[in-house]
């Protein structure tokens, strides 16, 4: 996930984005221009839609994350197409690239993903119901660090660790509703909060730990992604964590509204900061983020913006848009974090979600598994089962969980057949008032039994107390 400048894009896309740069007054952005950057940012990334309808690139860095810009500057992805053919919309050609057995490749890092969950979210896919194959959320659960809990991935690549978070709290469920555990939530903020630097920010490093790492420098970019995902998962403005990073950022805003960042004045750099700030409900115009000549970091994004063309520069002395950088403009001249939910379509008949809603028989399915015992030692892990129908059990759930991954996340159930009541779980019992109960994508706590229906793309938490 870490922001680079992007190879040259097909010349149409290029012509399309770069006709003019308007020059901006030294004033903080307007309703009007942001309004105008945000029509004219939407038409640079439909520019960008391949002829078979897609937005996923091959190497380098993907353009999918213009899913989630697209989401927040109010436009659907179904409503995206090719010359105006519905049959390769967006939406539907990007979950057909995710649902395929082959994606994403050899080699997956979490941050694939983690990528793919905040932006199948943002373009109105159902993220753990992709198809009946694949669940996202279940496939980063299989990034759990059970040796640090709180990391995805491994640790030294904390960027995993921080989009796990903005991906878990992010990605809400089609109600709106959180979907994984609070618990699951706080335990990764806290490997967040570790590793802030003394300075108030943070860096792609891991430096929990470790007084050498924790007194460098921050970066830019990770301090807005990193305070975006503490807000994700619930930490309010007002907390420490979130108004150190808030200062750090201002203390490092240039005259003309850029921050100093890392590879010098950039639209990613200030479109993550940005994005930081709108996720954790702080103005990124009011006095704190306001230069002494009337700039803000929104200003320093659109005056990188060519207009009409819409697209954003990476830098001011670049003559051609980036694709990269104008989604991370775009998405944070709109007002975003790092998604949006998906805005209602515009297409006649088109939901605003689309989502398997059952499992296939004899087609193996990830489920999402979360054991929380009460002691503090929380379990994570991604269980793999073949379904026999179009729904499962609990009870399969925790039979399969013997050989999920990460291992350790279940390694008893009592009853070990059967449909009754689950009375103990990795030896602990059901013991006066406490029992084991099941939460599916964060409902309504219910007492665990085998018998208890889990549907296709449901997070299961169970948990342990009265």
């Amino acid at each position: 996930m870490t922001r680079r400048p992007v190879p040259a894009l097909a010349a149409a896309a290029l012509a399309a984005g770069a006709l003019l740069c308007t020059a901006l007054p030294a004033q903080a952005a307007t309703a009007g221009q942001i309004a105008t950057s945000k029509t004219n940012g939407t038409a640079y990334l439909k520019t960008l839609q391949a002829a078979d309808g897609s937005y996923v690139t091959t190497g380098g860095l993907s353009n999918e994350w213009a899913f989630s810009a697209l989401a927040a500057a109010g436009t659907a992805a179904v409503d995206v197409t090719p010359g105006g053919d519905a049959t390769k919309n967006a939406r539907t050609v990007y979950r057909s690239q995710l649902a395929a057995t082959t994606w994403p490749g050899a080699s997956p890092v979490v941050t694939d993903y983690e990528r793919a969950v905040l932006n199948s979210y943002a373009a109105g896919i159902d993220p753990a119901r992709i198809g009946p194959g694949r669940n996202l959320v279940a496939d980063l659960a299989a990034y759990w660090q059970s040796a640090e809990p709180g990391y995805w991935g491994p640790s030294a690549n904390f960027n995993g660790t921080v989009f796990g978070l903005l991906a878990l709290g992010g990605a809400r469920t089609q109600a709106g509703g959180q979907r994984v555990p609070q618990a699951l939530l706080d335990a990764t903020a806290a490997a967040v909060r570790a590793n802030q630097h003394t300075d108030g920010g943070w860096n792609y490093s891991k430096a929990a730990g470790d007084p050498t790492e924790l007194a460098k420098t921050s970066d830019i970019d990770m301090t807005g992604a990193a305070m975006a995902s503490l807000c994700a998962a619930g930490v309010p403005k007002t907390d420490s964590a979130i108004t150190s990073a808030a200062g750090f950022l201002s203390a490092n805003l240039n005259a003309n509204g850029s921050f100093a960042a890392m590879w010098g004045p950039n639209t990613d750099s200030n479109g993550w900061a940005v994005s930081g700030l709108n996720a954790c409900g702080i103005d990124p115009q009011g006095a704190a983020f306001t230069s002494g000549s009337g700039k803000t970091p929104v200003d320093y994004l659109i005056s990188l913006q060519f207009n009409p063309g819409g697209g954003f520069k990476y830098q001011s002395t670049d003559t051609t848009p980036s694709a990269y950088a104008s989604a991370d403009g775009l998405r944070a001249v709109a007002g975003a974090g790092f998604t949006a939910a998906p805005p209602a379509p515009t297409t006649t008949g088109a939901p605003t979600w689309v989502a398997t809603s059952a499992f296939s028989a004899g087609t193996a399915a990830r489920i999402a598994l979360t054991v929380d015992d009460g002691t503090g030692s929380l379990k994570v892990c991604a269980v793999t089962l073949t379904p026999t129908g179009s729904t499962t059990t609990l009870g399969a759930v925790l039979d399969a969980a013997a050989t999920a991954t990460p291992s350790g996340c279940v390694t008893s159930v009592t009853p070990a057949t059967g449909t009754g009541t689950v009375t103990a779980v990795n030896g602990t019992a059901n013991a006066g008032a406490n029992s084991w109960k099941v939460r599916l994508d964060n409902g309504t706590a219910t007492a665990a039994t085998r018998a208890t229906t889990v549907n296709v793309g449901d997070t299961v938490a169970l948990n342990y107390g009265s």
